[in-house]
């Protein structure tokens, strides 16, 4: 019998069976992505773990992406965690089952603790919702016998207390997020992972063989065990005072000597500060039939003079970029939420930090928080 959230999805309600066991990572669990040929990145993604690749040497494209965790290249590191993926790859192959899936879109499905079979591919469009039924140490794990596939703007949803480091994704060949998913879950894929732009995941991607390619992606599995966390921001310096140098007699026109704006030439540093930044945002709109909580919204920063941003959402850090546009997309999470975005610039202007409430309704409606942006030093 079909079950209805608070937001407005009826879910077709999968019976509980047996409880899968747990999957032990072991030294494969510091990284959030783990490449078997190559590891390759488009756009200012952000890891928030450790990055590696064996037997494979390739890590391109990671100079603008943000990451918060150590990086192993062919090393005795990334072998181990290669070794280690290979069994844990293999407990979870060897669950007992409590359903068969196969043929069905997980989109739409309320899943209890257990192990989910596909014998050959399987595809998420929507909302699939796993409920650990208050068990924080429920495992789930599905065994999908070829790719895994989800379209634009297909999440995964957890409840009851289930938490993405006791989700496990076993991946005969390949998975493909379509753009804007929002996976949960660790993805251990034999061959190949591709991301589509701004896709994330709550979890981990890890591929035996083949290549992992992100193009604007945050992947964070700094919440569970065995995973570095993000370093916190280090504080702002003040910048000391600016001492003019002795005029030489040389001004610019209008400028008196010693003036801080007169020209280098004229005897005296030239400093400006007219760096600015502002939010703006688009509204919550429903996308693909998606309700508005589930579609989220696109935050911007904009202004004069801005060297890079690095954004948070409640406290963690999701995205990195360095240059314009300065775009963020919310995605509707239950729940009151504050995003921030810390902004530098490329004069003197000192660096500020704005901030962004937000609250998703409990029903269908995402309702920022409308007014303005805060400024703290």
């Amino acid at each position: 019998m079909g079950t209805v959230l608070a937001v407005g999805c009826a879910l077709l309600a999968v019976p509980a069976g047996a409880s899968a066991a747990p999957v032990n990572l072991a030294t494969a669990s510091p990284f959030v992505v783990l490449g078997g040929s190559a590891v390759t990145n488009t756009g200012p993604s952000v890891l928030n773990g450790e990055l590696g690749v064996w037997p494979g040497t390739a890590l391109t494209g990671f100079g603008i992406a943000t990451l918060n965790g150590a990086v192993h290249a062919n090393d005795a590191v990334a072998q181990q965690a290669q070794a280690d993926l290979t069994n844990a790859y293999g407990v979870a192959a060897g669950q007992p089952l409590t359903s068969d899936l196969s043929g069905t879109d997980l989109g739409g499905l309320l899943l209890t603790p257990g192990a989910y079979r596909f014998t050959s591919s399987a595809q998420l469009t929507g909302t699939l919702t796993l409920d650990a039924q208050n068990n924080p140490d429920a495992q789930f794990v599905f065994q999908i016998g070829s790719a895994l596939t989800t379209a634009s703007v297909s999440r995964v949803n957890l409840v009851g207390a289930a938490t993405p480091c006791n989700v496990y994704w076993q991946i005969g060949t390949s998975a493909t997020l379509g753009t804007g998913t929002a996976f949960q879950g660790n993805l251990m894929a034999a061959a190949s992972i591709s991301l589509n732009n701004a896709a994330t995941v709550q979890g981990r991607l890890l591929a035996s063989s083949g290549q992992i390619s992100l193009i604007n992606n945050v992947i964070d599995a700094s919440m569970c065990p065995g995973t570095s966390s993000a370093p916190p921001e280090p504080p702002v310096t003040p910048e000391p005072p600016v001492t003019p140098l002795p005029p030489t007699g040389l001004t610019a026109p209008g400028s008196a000597p010693g003036s801080p704006t007169a020209p280098g030439a004229g005897g005296t540093r030239t400093v400006t500060r007219n760096g600015t930044a502002v939010w703006t945002r688009t509204p919550p709109r429903a996308v693909s039939g998606q309700p508005a909580c589930a579609a989220g919204f696109t935050a911007t920063i904009r202004g004069r003079q801005i060297e890079r941003v690095v954004y948070r959402l409640d406290g963690r850090v999701v995205r990195g970029a360095s240059k314009s546009p300065f775009r963020l997309f919310v995605r509707g999470l239950p729940g009151r939420h504050k995003v921030t975005a810390r902004v530098t610039f490329k004069d003197a202007t000192p660096a500020r930090t704005l901030t962004l409430g937000y609250r998703a309704c409990a029903s269908v409606a995402l309702r920022p928080t409308y007014g303005p942006a805060r400024f703290t030093g």
